[in-house]
């Protein structure tokens, strides 16, 4: 897939994000912000034999943060927890296929910061 097909790919996530919404009494819950550019992104989780189950998202931020997190969550949906804890940030760039600048990582790695974080056990109460 050429740069043009990965752009499409992060578009599409955008305009058509899966795993967005809430889960109605999750095991897990976090909220993720970037006060850099304002994006906040609420993840809820439920884990099971420390298997992720389902996993749903809601929030604000540009097109790289929201598409990131749709591509994040379809993968990890299943993953035990200590392969998302695994997940390199160098690998999850790579896989949006797309360059961006220091301020855009930031934006594509919100959602695995805030997976990262529960998957190792540090967890909002909300």
């Amino acid at each position: 897939m050429g740069n043009e097909g990965f752009e499409e790919m992060i578009l599409d996530h955008y305009r058509n994000p899966r795993n967005y919404g809430r889960i109605e009494h999750p095991t897990s819950a976090i909220t993720e912000y970037n006060p850099v550019c304002g994006d906040a992104l609420h993840f809820t989780v439920n884990i099971r034999n420390s298997r992720i189950e389902d996993i749903k998202f809601i929030g604000r931020g540009c097109s790289v943060s929201m598409a990131a997190a749709s591509i994040l969550t379809e993968r990890v949906k299943g993953m035990e927890t200590h392969e998302v804890e695994r997940i390199r940030e160098e690998e999850f760039l790579k896989s949006l296929g797309i360059y961006l600048g220091p301020v855009r990582e930031k934006c594509a790695l919100l959602s695995l910061n805030a997976l990262k974080k529960i998957a190792g056990g540090n967890r909002d109460e909300s």
